[in-house]
């Protein structure tokens, strides 16, 4: 009686969950009182969650949600170099293209991801430790919090390797930084700096992870400043010209080494903050403010899961192959040759798939061909 996790004494594989002791404005350790930090552990992969990993990350936020000792619960990924890249093209290529109903009920699990964490009784924050991206994009943006470190970067995939960012980027996004905005990163899935990201509202906070000769600097590739760039003639934010400081940075960048402490201190000063409150009236505060994520989440989420699972027979199935298995690291289709066979009248055949370089035979995980 009185244990309401789901599956008690639930022993993680696929992630990390562990329990850390809350600190007071001095730093000390507060007796009883800690914040719940739930790790992807897939760095090999950037992140990229498994099947396996979505369960354990739904038991995870339950699990700090039902401790009454958990003040926040931290969201963040194993290394320095992503906090999380979204699904793992590697199950999506070999497991789900071309089988709709296996991805339906994988969307299930993933809906239900987004879902636990807005749904968590405590703050999440998400302690963004390198790219951001994708699914990893949705599920940062579910948090109510991101702390980055200045080298991150964030965006979407799906229409370049044959999705739609509909697992809650198209939900989310646009409460963060607008409509054109959010458009623009949807659509064109070019990345953003952690200034950019920053600058547009979409993140709480950036701090520097860059060391160089044992001192921190902002990240080398991004000014702060704003000019028309010369080709486009748009106004740029954020990233270097190319050539003369776009190059200086990249030798500061070659010679430094990241370092994540700061990243760490300004989470754990995140938690404190929280802890400050009166507990029940900060767990009301967030479910009234996330309302608004959930009012758009709720009304599209069961949609867009048939729709993607769908989608699995024809742009996804080639695009996530094309993204697995092309070799020279080449990881997108030809994007002109796709657009001139479907518009010659072509269907989404293996005849189609081969001339694309994807077809059944095309690809093959290596250990199966031996």
């Amino acid at each position: 009686m009185g244990v309401h996790e789901l599956v008690p004494g639930l022993e993680f594989k696929a992630i990390r969950y562990e329990k850390r002791p809350l600190r007071d404005p001095s730093g000390r350790p507060v007796e009883g009182l800690w914040s719940a930090w739930i790790w992807l552990c897939n760095p090999g992969e950037m992140n990229a969650y498994t099947t396996e990993a979505v369960r354990e990350v739904i038991l995870a936020f339950r699990r700090a949600s039902e401790d009454p000792s958990v003040v926040a619960a931290v969201f963040t990924g194993e290394g320095d170099r992503a906090f999380c890249a979204g699904g793992n093209t590697r199950e999506y290529a070999t497991y789900y293209s071309g089988f709709p109903d296996r991805y339906r009920a994988y969307m299930r699990l993933f809906n239900d991801m987004v879902t636990a964490i807005l749904h968590c009784d405590k703050p999440t924050i998400c302690r963004v430790n390198g790219l951001r991206v994708g699914g990893g994009q949705e599920i940062g943006m579910a948090c109510d919090f991101s702390i980055a470190q200045d080298l991150a970067r964030f965006g979407q995939a799906g229409p370049k390797h044959g999705s739609a960012p509909d697992g809650g980027a198209t939900d989310f996004l646009p409460l963060f930084v607008g409509i054109e905005r959010a458009i623009e990163s949807c659509t064109l899935c070019e990345p953003w700096s952690a200034h950019k990201a920053l600058r547009l509202g979409l993140i709480t906070e950036v701090v520097p992870s860059l060391k160089v000769d044992d001192a921190f600097v902002p990240n080398p590739l991004v000014e702060t400043k704003r000019w028309i760039d010369p080709d486009t003639g748009r106004m740029v934010y954020g990233e270097s010209l190319a050539g003369g400081p776009l190059d200086e940075g990249k030798k500061l960048l070659a010679k430094g080494k990241v370092d994540l402490s700061q990243l760490d201190v300004a989470v754990e000063r995140m938690v404190t903050r929280l802890a400050a409150t009166m507990p029940d009236c900060l767990t009301r505060t967030l479910e009234s403010m996330r309302k608004h994520k959930l009012a758009h989440w709720d009304k599209n989420r069961e949609g867009s899961r048939a729709w993607l699972a769908l989608n699995m027979m024809t742009e996804a199935k080639a695009g996530f192959r094309a993204f697995h298995f092309k070799p020279g690291g080449k990881r997108e289709l030809d994007f002109y040759a796709l657009r001139r066979g479907l518009a010659s009248g072509k269907t989404w055949n293996e005849e189609f798939l081969r001339e694309l370089g994807v077809d059944d035979a095309s690809c093959v995980e290596p250990e199966a061909s031996k």
